[in-house]
């Protein structure tokens, strides 16, 4: 089995490249959707954010609105730092359970991991590499307000939330730029493929 961690800021196409490693084989666990089945109505998570954040950020159906809570937190380091550590546990654990699934039925599987958060969340060694996807901080916010419908501000405050790219680049094992069009990024996918594939098998023989 391989472990990678796949992560890349904000807007950079990461969930586009990691559907391009699925349709080449590789098993996908992503983070986002572990983070909503963590705060799904009733569960702990969900109960904790409600007790600190109020009713207030919740939808009708008694779900949380992530476009309220984002608000909040992406204003206020501690208020993100308070969700974290609310959240991160329990998606972590239903990861480990993913990926020990996965291992059971496929000895030899590449599991690539979609981690938004992984280099501020200092995860790395959790993985036998990481894989970035990158943009420029220009072409991020522009991709973010046409994405998002978001104002430029909050499009600029959203991306000084989360680490710079070009730091990432510095604790990334492999960078995907994927400033150009799908063709040549999909070209570039599978390179990494292929390359994946010759180290998971170095790794178990």
């Amino acid at each position: 089995m391989l472990n990678v961690g796949l992560t890349g800021g904000i807007a950079c196409g990461k969930s586009t490249v990691a559907l391009m490693f699925v349709t080449l084989g590789a098993h996908l666990i992503d983070f986002d959707k572990l983070a909503h089945e963590a705060q799904e109505p009733g569960k702990p998570a969900w109960k904790e954010i409600v007790r600190h954040f109020g009713k207030d950020v919740l939808n009708q159906d008694e779900t949380i609105d992530r476009n309220k809570l984002g608000n909040i937190v992406f204003n206020d380091q501690k208020k993100l730092k308070a969700l974290n550590n609310m959240v991160h546990p329990i998606v972590f654990n239903l990861w480990q359970e993913r990926l020990d699934k996965i291992k059971i039925n496929e000895e030899h599987a590449i599991i690539l991991s979609d981690v938004p958060l992984l280099f501020e969340g200092k995860m790395q060694d959790l993985f036998d590499l990481t894989i970035l996807v990158m943009i420029s901080p220009k072409e991020q916010i522009i991709r973010l307000i046409e994405r998002n419908g978001v104002s430029q501000e909050d499009a600029e405050k959203r991306l000084k939330s989360q680490m710079p790219i070009a730091e990432k680049i510095g604790f990334a094992d492999i960078v995907i730029d994927n400033q150009g069009n799908i063709i040549q990024t999909k070209e570039k996918v599978a390179e990494i493929w292929r390359h994946l594939k010759v180290r998971e098998a170095t790794i178990n023989n």
